[in-house]
């Protein structure tokens, strides 16, 4: 990479927020935001939007009706990496300052880029017992699709059985639109949905349960759906440490388990025949600095985050066939963002001390595509890979007048 060229993409008055994962349209030509101007106002946030590429303009694909400071929200976008569909965090429609936006009362709905305004719920939301299989009855947040585009990952908080207990599920195409009963908080949905991982309040020391399954990511190249995330475990002093988890996906064995979906006072449990493994063992487990794990294209690693001896996040690699992790940085800093990793597999990215880095895996060479100082505007969320590898975009506060604002700029790559 010989030359770096840094361009100021969005330019209009409001926050750009892009997500941490398949920003870019399937032909590269688009990147799609919200207009968060704070990661934490969601369910303050009324706007999906997408900008070109090459020429800056801004277009408008979903507003919310009714917008107030309590709901219903919208935020954390994302391209389908096959179609022109832009999936995203809808809150509850009903949402008001009694029952405003929450982890537990959201969904997720999708725009054809095509077709703007016209919302397509994702998965099925149902609190009328008996609840209607393949639908939920909490939030789903964080959605990743599959890298072929059919399935979908995601966290999910249940609103009215442990609501603080995070979960993973996934959606799956449906065999027909999953219909449920009219009522408040109620939604149709177009795929199937279920709980794929495992929790308990307290898991047994030095055993393999866990307390919250979170941040995953697809694994690829087996020609079989897999989705790695991460779990809090105990270890045998009953200290808290997040280790890596796999569990397997069965479209068909999902559908089968009809009962999986739970019963009133329960929380959706996980589909007979779907079971989760623990990959990793370590001593310290992952660092607490939220991140999402990341995938070698060909499935055979996963790469997150580890404090080194220092308490500085470094780069570690698992192994997925035999649980080896391994640092493969040893930086004299500490990464601050979530990681990205090219489709290509070649090289991550990360944010440090106010700058967009870049990791190459094989030579183990860093590279700093920006020249910020530690004063300057701040860039926030992480930057995320073209599908070409040939762009990274990221997020950077910048100043308007008497305004600060979130807007995306595009780093080109040039060979």
């Amino acid at each position: 990479m010989n030359e770096v060229q840094v361009v100021a993409l969005t330019q209009s008055a409001g926050g750009h927020t892009i997500h941490h994962n398949s920003i870019f349209s399937p032909d590269d030509e688009w990147i799609v935001f919200d207009g968060r101007n704070d990661d934490t106002k969601i369910g303050e946030t009324s706007t999906i939007g997408m900008v070109h590429v090459k020429t800056g303009e801004e277009r408008m694909l979903y507003k919310t009706n009714n917008q107030t400071v309590y709901g219903p929200g919208v935020g954390a976008a994302s391209f389908s990496p096959k179609e022109n569909t832009v999936l995203f965090i809808h809150g509850l429609y009903d949402a008001d300052a009694v029952k405003p936006y929450d982890m537990t009362r959201r969904f997720g709905l999708a725009i054809h880029t095509d077709k703007p305004m016209q919302g397509i719920h994702m998965d099925a939301r149902d609190v009328v017992s008996p609840y209607r299989p393949g639908s939920l009855r909490g939030g789903t947040h964080s959605h990743c699709w599959s890298n072929d585009g059919q399935l979908i990952s995601f966290t999910y908080n249940d609103e009215f059985v442990d609501p603080d207990l995070r979960v993973v599920g996934v959606m799956i195409p449906a065999d027909k639109e999953i219909v449920v009963p009219v009522s408040n908080g109620n939604n149709n949905g177009t795929y199937y949905s279920a709980i794929v991982s495992d929790v308990v309040r307290e898991p047994k020391w030095g055993s393999d349960e866990i307390s919250k399954a979170f941040d995953e990511c697809w694994l690829g190249g087996s020609g079989q759906f897999t989705i790695a995330f991460q779990g809090n475990t105990r270890n045998e002093k009953g200290e808290t440490i997040t280790e890596i988890y796999t569990v397997g996906i069965d479209p068909e064995m999902i559908r089968k388990d009809a009962a999986a979906v739970g019963r009133e006072g329960e929380r959706p449990r996980v589909p007979n025949g779907v079971r989760q493994h623990r990959l990793s063992r370590t001593v310290k487990g992952l660092s607490d600095l939220r991140h999402w794990l990341r995938a070698s294209p060909d499935g055979s690693f996963v790469y997150a985050l580890a404090k080194d001896d220092k308490g500085q996040n470094q780069l570690v690699q698992c192994e997925v066939s035999t649980g080896e992790l391994t640092y493969i940085s040893r930086f004299d800093f500490s990464i601050s963002s979530p990681i990205n990793i090219s489709y290509q597999g070649d090289k991550i990215t990360f944010v440090a001390n106010n700058n967009v880095y870049v990791f190459w895996l094989k030579s183990k060479k860093l590279e700093k595509l920006t020249s910020n100082s530690v004063t300057d505007l701040k860039i926030v969320g992480v930057p995320v890979f073209s599908r070409k590898d040939d762009k990274i975009a990221f997020n950077q506060f910048v100043a308007e007048k008497e305004s600060e604002y979130i807007q995306i700029k595009l780093i080109n790559l040039v060979d």
